[in-house]
């Protein structure tokens, strides 16, 4: 008997550190600065789901020097690592999700590549962080979207810095704790993770007050 060829979802969802599902929107390409600085400018929105609408949005400004690395401008490319500097920033608590807003700016530069190694730099997580990142993806891709949940997405790899198959041994163990179902790096929730719910609600909850919190104080 064949496996049934997987769809991709309309929409993926990624999760901060600390607990908040977030989905992208990309206006590709990017394009130069208009002001005549050296630097490619990317907009993009970044929807905090689960909520009433707040977003941000956000003008990624590519420096010249990271410019230089890049095999190409193209979404192949970049994506990856822009999705996980933004993430970055919403986890230090950089980004306020507002309903309407000014585009912000971020510097997507050096600091977030090693040129000694050649490599992109996010924060290296321990085990444990990343079975609760899984278990955060599973439920919110599952709860928001639906469908099966990609494991072996390299996005999520190189934001803990490790390897899509770590993050498939891991995710196997949660499979045998009855949390989700596993095919071909897909995973298929179980009601022993949607059951759930008041964890992955109040870890977002808490991630958002803090969020809140910090930019209400900048405001004064």
């Amino acid at each position: 008997m064949s496996t049934p060829t997987r769809t991709p979802t309309a929409k993926t969802i990624y999760v901060t550190r600390t607990g908040l599902p977030l989905s992208f929107k990309f206006e590709w390409p990017f394009r130069h600065a208009t002001s005549g600085a050296d630097f490619d400018v990317l907009h993009t929105a970044i929807t905090l789901e689960n909520s009433e609408g707040l977003r941000v949005l956000v003008a990624v400004n590519l420096s010249a020097t990271l410019r230089e690395v890049l095999p190409s401008l193209e979404p192949k490319d970049t994506e990856a690592p822009v999705i996980n500097a933004l993430r970055q920033e919403v986890d230090h608590k950089q980004m306020e999700f507002v309903k309407s807003g000014k585009l912000v700016p971020l510097p997507f530069s050096s600091r977030h590549y090693n040129f000694k190694l050649k490599q992109w730099v996010f924060g290296k997580a321990s085990d444990e962080e990343i079975a609760r990142m899984i278990e955060r993806k599973v439920y919110w891709q599952t709860r928001l979207v639906g469908g099966d949940v990609r494991l072996s997405d390299p996005t999520e790899a190189l934001y803990v810095d490790t390897t899509t198959d770590h993050i498939a041994e891991i995710a196997a163990g949660l499979a045998q704790q009855g949390l989700f179902t596993m095919a071909r790096r897909y995973a298929t929730a179980l009601p022993g993770l949607m059951e759930k719910k008041d964890r992955f609600e109040s870890e977002m909850a808490a991630a958002r007050q803090q969020l809140e919190e910090k930019h209400a104080f900048e405001r004064g």
